[in-house]
């Protein structure tokens, strides 16, 4: 199963001493299923500061896997309560980091449905900020967003 669909994302950064970000999107992707496995992907944009890189999510169980290619290539894994190493390539260089989850909701169908994923990220062992993505996955109805 492959389908078009519509991506809402929320994303919230908190870091220590600063008012959180958020960042909000709305965007065209692909959901597909390959066994009882989801894959979501979708192009970053301006918004994001990513612009040019292709991100997918993939729904395996109690673990997602974020992975961007691009410009800035990143991979992390997301499991309730445990943690994972991870890499994080930038046109400055590469670093390791620690992605810690909190908190994991994954509810997805062929029609859509919901991830939410609460995570801090360590840098060198020491508490970098926390992250909250808020993902929304809807048919698209045939609408105009493009990818």
């Amino acid at each position: 199963m492959e389908k078009d669909v519509v991506i809402s994302i929320k994303g919230i950064q908190k870091y220590e001493n600063t008012d959180p970000d958020v960042i909000e999107l709305v965007t065209a992707g692909r959901l597909t299923r390959v066994g009882e496995s989801y894959t979501l992907s979708y192009q970053e944009s301006e918004l994001t500061g990513l612009e040019g890189t292709l991100t997918t999510i993939q729904v395996d169980g109690e673990q997602v896997t974020l992975m961007r290619v691009g410009e800035f290539t990143s991979q992390m894994v997301f499991q309730e309560g445990r943690r994972h190493l991870s890499m994080y390539n930038t046109p400055y260089g590469a670093m390791a980091i620690g992605v810690n989850t909190r908190h994991l909701l994954a509810d997805l169908t062929d029609q859509g449905g919901d991830i939410e994923i609460d995570y801090a990220i360590e840098i060198d062992h020491a508490l970098a900020g926390r992250n909250v993505f808020q993902i929304k996955v809807s048919e698209n109805q045939g609408g105009s967003l493009t990818m």
